[in-house]
């Protein structure tokens, strides 16, 4: 009869994976590593996802405050690294709908899906976002910690403001092509507007509880309540700071109880994994290092009593939901 850890192995390797969010992109972009490349530096690349058993993967494509001036130009040039990636690893897919998510997890492949962390690349046009679309974009994150054209961020909050008109229009034209809303780093004004508008499931790719951790990026039982309340799922985050008050000492155990209290709150099938891998820093979960270290979060799943089908929700079968629900008319074409 197997032990935990052999039961835990076992599960995890034949689980669909999923991670909501990454900023390794920025890395690829700034010439640091090559993403089919295994690196000494940073937390992802594909030898490592392929470790950690990862069948899809979200690049956030986040545009630094030195950079707004030509958020537009910078965003493009992160769309063509990317790309550059796909062209050069047979094991790396752009996914651009819940089919490509299957293909990739039947092939033993990783789907890379496009997301833009902070709407300033848009420049306040609609029409750049359906570019975007063109290129494979299908998950915008509104904004960052600050104000753009779409709404205030989370460090922004103090105004009490939340989506303007162009933001209004974006979740709308969001909705209507087929790309994912995520309200992380959104100020809470903006998360109740979206929650309101959307029409489709909602996210937070990397977010944690605020009743465990008062971190101004972590959701209120409120919030993750209405984002379930949509279809959509909470990407528990690995990032010390929002795990634990100060971060020190964080651990894969913090992250397990982040888990925990969302799964008691709204169920298994409203939880997923966002790590922010390579854009928490210096600080790192004891136990959570590097993307190929995800097997032991199912063995902790295990040993906290969550059964298998919960586990499998959470490691990537939530995300895999909500990602071909809300991009279902790019399904219905490719087939």
């Amino acid at each position: 009869m197997p032990n935990l850890h052999e039961k835990a192995m076992e599960l995890h390797r034949s689980a669909f994976v999923s991670d909501a969010h990454c900023d390794t992109l920025l890395d690829i972009v700034e010439g640091k590593h090559k993403l089919g490349e295994r690196s000494e530096k940073g937390q992802i690349d594909l030898p490592r996802l392929h470790k950690g058993n990862v069948s899809a993967q979200v690049f956030a494509i986040w545009t630094p405050p030195g950079r707004y001036a030509d958020a537009l130009k910078y965003g493009m040039e992160a769309v063509d690294a990317f790309l550059k990636e796909v062209d050069a690893n047979d094991d790396l897919i752009l996914a651009t709908s819940g089919n490509d998510l299957d293909i990739a997890f039947s092939k033993g492949a990783v789907a890379g899906i496009l997301s833009l962390e902070g709407a300033e690349p848009l420049s306040g046009s609609i029409g750049v976002l359906r570019d975007f679309y063109r290129l494979g974009l299908r998950l915008v994150t509104l904004t960052w910690n600050f104000r753009n054209e779409a709404a205030d961020g989370v460090k922004e909050s103090v105004t009490g403001g939340g989506l303007t008109h162009f933001g209004r229009d974006l979740v709308e034209a969001c909705n209507e092509l087929g790309i994912v809303i995520d309200v992380s780093h959104l100020s809470p004004a903006g998360v109740e507007d979206v929650l309101s508008l959307s029409r489709k499931p909602v996210i937070a790719s990397h977010s944690n509880a605020a009743a465990i951790c008062d971190h101004p990026r972590n959701l209120t039982d409120e919030q993750i309540r209405g984002i379930a309340a949509t279809g959509g799922a909470v990407g528990v985050t690995f990032v010390p700071d929002f795990l634990r008050k100060g971060g020190y000492g964080a651990s894969i155990t913090d992250v397990l109880d982040h888990i925990d209290y969302m799964v008691n709150l709204v169920g298994a099938e409203h939880v997923m994994l966002g790590s922010d891998f390579d854009g928490m820093g210096e600080k790192v979960p004891l136990g959570l290092e590097d993307v190929g270290k995800l097997p032991a979060l199912t063995e902790g799943l295990l040993e906290r009593g969550h059964g298998e089908r919960e586990i499998r929700s959470i490691l990537g079968a939530n995300f895999r939901r909500v990602f071909g629900e809300v991009t279902k008319k790019e399904q219905a074409k490719s087939r």
